[in-house]
């Protein structure tokens, strides 16, 4: 299930450079646009979807990550979202999380070289626009709803902001997405 909302909030300006148009005209040209929008601030989009994750164990040692990502790069996979760790508890051992994997051929080569959708990891996907504190926001929202968050992994880039928010249960991921959806 995918939930995606846009909030248009931007005010056009009166005028094109160089194309002077008289006040009556400018405001029947105009009329449809501010009787559809809203007056204030910049437009604002939020994604929130269901995202499945994949996982596989890796070997601690240098190119055991390539290996695997150039498996599925030679699958065709353009992946969204990929984060690579060790394991504390198995020295010698990694492991590392990717999503999407879209259509057969991309699963059937992340299956060659082991990776397995993570059906524990109920996730969902959160885009929006980047702003200070918008995690902590998120995180808290979550947590007023009574939703304990396994696992969070976001990144900002320009003025977008990605986040991965792992969850307990299918219903716990379905709760979340309805609360950040009508944020």
């Amino acid at each position: 299930m995918n939930l995606r909302f846009t909030l248009r909030q931007e005010k056009m300006p009166l005028w094109v450079p160089g194309i002077a148009i008289p006040g009556l005209l400018t405001f029947l040209f105009l009329l449809p646009y501010y009787y559809f929008s809203e007056q204030k601030g910049m437009t604002m989009e939020r994604i929130v979807e269901r995202v499945d994750v994949w996982a596989a164990g890796i070997k601690d040692k240098a190119g055991a990550l390539s290996a695997k990502l150039s498996a599925l790069a030679e699958a065709g996979a353009d992946l969204d979202f990929i984060i690579s760790r060790r394991c504390p508890d198995k020295p010698g051992e990694g492991v590392v999380f990717v999503s999407p994997l879209r259509g057969d051929e991309e699963v059937q080569a992340a299956g060659a070289v082991g990776f397995a959708a993570a059906n524990s990891l109920h996730t969902v996907r959160v885009e929006g626009e980047n702003r200070p504190g918008g995690a902590a926001r998120l995180l808290e929202k979550l947590g007023k709803a009574g939703l304990n968050v396994r696992g969070f992994s976001a990144a900002a880039i320009g003025k977008r902001y990605i986040a991965y928010i792992a969850l307990d249960t299918n219903e716990d991921a379905a709760k979340a997405m309805k609360l950040l959806a009508g944020d």
